[in-house]
């Protein structure tokens, strides 16, 4: 049999027959109403899977597990190096914890599709929260703790919320987060009212309370009588979660339940290798999809032990914290952004800080979230030794796209590639006219509808605006946004987002294709490049540089070799004549590079500062390195 055979028999037969195939991967799930048919494409372009089934996503996560053998093993472990703390969960601890939950806001008058915003840092009563909803019918919408208030009042007026459960503060290394005082000046700016918030008090800062409006957690749980599961419509939405519009209106994705469960007990076992009972790491914040999707709903769904860890790659303590948490709780896999590997790689490059931990058990890493540069993914994959598997997905899909099917059948890894489509994705290259382009040459990704189970079926009450930002440009396909390639063997390498292909004298170029060549330089720890504005050219690739520590070459060195690097391999055709170097790089909460933002200084263009932004300094530093460089902002 020829190395792929199974993924591609699999795969195929998932586009020629749809219905058939996730039929067969919804047996996964318990049901308490089968489904009239498998997909429903009677309002085309708009699709639904499962229409007339029923189920509840909390039972499938927990009771059925406490009813099936697996009460007493460990659902959910608590690491958090900031505070100090671990604590562990079984899966029937964790169900009575999450039943009484759901009591209490019942009690407030939340019920099936009332919405509830979850605005709370990595603690383990954010997973419960999530789990509390999915057990009531009710839709949850989690907003990153420490969000700015204007985008928090955002949200609380796209979704009208009957309820805010909140902790009074996050914990970022050096620094504590108070998050009551950003609610309450939320609340004031947003014309929708939440009538009552359900405030966790940690000791690190606790809030006050307003009166009327805002109760205590515990003693509300207390008081509340554990609730049953209640069953909703596989096409209910489980939850809301916002992502930037760009108009500055975010777009409120849906997720439903039936599908979404589906998919990912199907992605646990078949991408990510993952058995029952195993021990399992996803490196992100529940305020992400990436949470959302594995460290709460899949691997309880399919019945593993789930790792929350609130700390950082670096700093809590060291370069050496995930293999501290990888090592301790016997992780099987880890699945983080690439950027959290590139801070380790330069912070401790020859691994040093690894050899004090034994990682036995540990068999695979999973990066998403960014591009994973082919210098981090093999430096990763000499200092570990195990595969190195760069996959694509996107908020709105809510699961990979593409991927490396580790329980299912390892392919070659491609550095650089996110290896083959998920099943259900009939991806095609288009041109800017709309056409499937060659093998080998870079465009637009698009998928064929309908997308799989587990995808966004819609945006909350923006129909309209779901069709027209996602299906409307290609009739039949849904648009990533994302720039790309897919070569003769079927292997897809996301460059950039599509933004992001700048023109240089007509020549569409990715700035993914020279940031690759700029991370190859061995100084160099992190890159990034953008596109600037030139009356000649119409617009010339910048490049920013972040050394290793202990860089053996000057940065007047690196910048001039980084030059000659892009045009060894990318061409004169490029016009890379300039790079930067930098202490670091602006990004998000979630790791990806602000690199609009940058351009938009870069060309003195007006800018805001980003909500989603980790540390707003770097943007100043940004600034400042561009007017040494010539640059001056407007």
């Amino acid at each position: 049999m020829a190395l792929g055979d199974t993924y591609r028999a699999l795969y195929e037969r998932s586009l020629r027959d749809p219905s058939g195939f996730w039929a067969e991967q919804a047996e996964a799930i318990e049901w308490t109403r089968r489904w009239d048919r498998v997909l429903d494409d009677s309002r085309l372009p708009f699709y639904r899977w499962f229409p007339g089934a029923e189920l509840n996503t909390c039972h499938n996560a927990l009771d059925r597990h406490v009813a099936g053998g697996r009460a007493e093993q460990t659902a959910l472990i608590y690491d958090s190096p900031v505070t100090g703390t671990k604590r562990a969960y079984s899966y029937r601890q964790l169900r009575d914890e999450v039943a009484r939950l759901a009591g209490a806001i019942a009690a407030q008058g939340v019920g099936r599709g009332d919405r509830v915003i979850v605005y709370m840092p990595m603690i383990p009563e954010a997973a419960m929260a999530m789990l509390a909803c999915a057990r009531l019918g009710a839709v949850h919408s989690v907003v990153f703790g420490g969000f700015a208030a204007a985008e928090l009042a955002t949200r609380i007026d796209d979704c009208q919320p009957k309820l805010v459960l909140i902790a009074s503060c996050g914990i970022e290394p050096g620094r504590i987060v108070a998050y009551k005082p950003l609610l309450d000046e939320a609340i004031a700016l947003a014309r929708h009212k939440v009538p009552r918030c359900l405030v966790l008090q940690r000791p690190q800062a606790e809030a006050t309370l307003v009166a009327g409006r805002d109760l205590d957690w515990p003693t509300a749980v207390a008081a509340a009588a554990p609730h049953d599961c209640v069953p909703v419509k596989a096409t209910d939405p489980l939850y809301i979660l916002y992502t930037s519009g760009t108009t500055g209106q975010p777009k409120g994705v849906v997720r439903d339940n039936g599908g979404y469960a589906v998919a990912l007990a199907w992605s646990m076992k078949n991408l990510y290798g993952v058995e029952p009972g195993e021990i399992w790491w996803c490196a992100s914040d529940v305020g992400w999809v990436v949470g959302h999707s594995y460290i709460v709903y899949g691997p309880l769904i399919h019945g593993a032990t789930t790792i929350l860890y609130e700390g950082k790659p670096v700093g809590t303590p060291d370069a050496g914290a995930f293999w501290r948490v990888i090592s301790e709780h016997k992780a099987v896999a880890l699945f983080t952004a690439p950027t959290a590997f590139r801070a380790i790689k330069k912070e401790d490059f020859e691994g040093k800080l690894l050899s004090r931990y034994d990682l036995s058990k540990f068999r695979t890493l999973f990066l998403a979230g960014e591009r994973g540069d082919p210098p981090t993914i093999e430096w990763a994959q000499k200092l570990l030794g195990v595969p190195i598997v760069d996959h694509w997905w996107q908020t709105e899909t809510g699961w990979a796209i593409c991927g490396n099917f580790q329980g299912l059948e390892p392919m070659p890894v491609k550095p650089g590639s996110t290896s083959v489509p998920s099943p259900g994705w009939h991806l095609e290259v288009l041109d800017e006219a709309g056409k499937p382009m060659k093998a080998g040459e870079v465009g637009a990704l698009a998928a064929r509808l309908p997308l799989p189970p587990g995808t966004f079926p819609t945006l909350w009450n923006a129909e309209e605006r779901f069709h027209q930002s996602y299906l409307a440009e290609y009739p039949g396909y849904y648009k990533t946004g994302d720039a790309g390639v897919i070569d003769t063997d079927g292997y897809v390498s996301v460059m950039t987002r599509v933004d992001d292909v700048i023109n240089v004298a007509g020549h569409r170029l990715s700035t993914g294709q020279m940031e690759e060549a700029l991370g190859a330089h061995p100084d160099v720890a992190e890159c990034a490049v953008i596109g600037v504005a030139d009356e000649l050219k119409g617009q010339v690739p910048l490049g920013f540089v972040v050394l290793k520590t202990g860089a053996a070459r000057a940065p007047g060195e690196v910048t001039g070799d980084v030059v000659k690097l892009v045009r060894e391999r990318i061409g004169p055709v490029a016009f890379f004549k300039m790079a930067i170097v930098v202490a670091r790089l602006p990004k998000t909460r979630s790791g990806k590079i602000l690199r609009g933002t940058m351009q938009k200084i870069a060309d003195r263009q007006p800018w805001k500062m980003p909500a989603t932004i980790d540390d707003p300094a770097t943007l100043d530093e940004i600034a400042t390195a561009l007017a040494g460089a010539g640059f001056p902002s407007k």
